[in-house]
């Protein structure tokens, strides 16, 4: 189904370099909502060293998001010193074909989408035929139009884990 993702994870540090090699992924696109900050824009603990040691074996790492904030990406950017685009409207094609450029990557097999919400990180990398992660809210705290999608995508969530008992 174009709803579930290839791999469902508990946070964006499960992915690490065995799992990548596993999966011949080279290149990552991150979201940043209540993936790598909660609400109160708080990064992940220990997200900065995976994104450095990522980046030290020649993973490129980059972030698309759906935020209009530029100054909330572009500062979470900074922080982890890749490259970003913002209000990037996923889960549109473009937003991926986008991200792909900016990561200077061109096989859709070897990129994963990295995102806690289905209907845009999930269906958008699908959809583009980029390998989609789906990991847990960073935070149990929403965007007011993002919790009226949760119990939808808990319901996903429960036909993913009926088919596959998870990953």
């Amino acid at each position: 189904m174009i709803l579930y993702p290839k791999f469902y994870l508990n946070n964006v540090k499960e992915i690490d370099m065995n799992f990548l090699k596993t999966n011949n992924i080279k290149g990552l696109l991150l979201d940043v909502d209540n993936t790598l900050i909660d609400k109160e824009q708080n990064l992940l603990d220990g997200v900065i060293q995976w994104c450095k040691e990522l980046k030290e074996y020649g993973i490129k790492v980059g972030i698309i998001s759906n935020t209009s904030d530029k100054k909330k990406v572009e500062g979470v950017a900074e922080k982890l010193d890749i490259p970003y685009l913002f209000f990037v409207h996923k889960p549109f094609k473009s937003a991926f074909v986008k991200g792909k450029k900016m990561l200077n990557m061109e096989n859709n097999k070897q990129i994963a989408a990295v995102g806690d919400q289905i209907f845009t990180d999930v269906l958008g990398a699908n959809r583009s035929g980029i390998i989609s992660i789906l990991v847990n809210p960073v935070s149990k705290k929403d965007l007011w139009y993002t919790k009226i999608k949760r119990p939808f995508e808990k319901l996903v969530i429960k036909g993913y884990y009926k088919k596959y008992g998870g990953n």
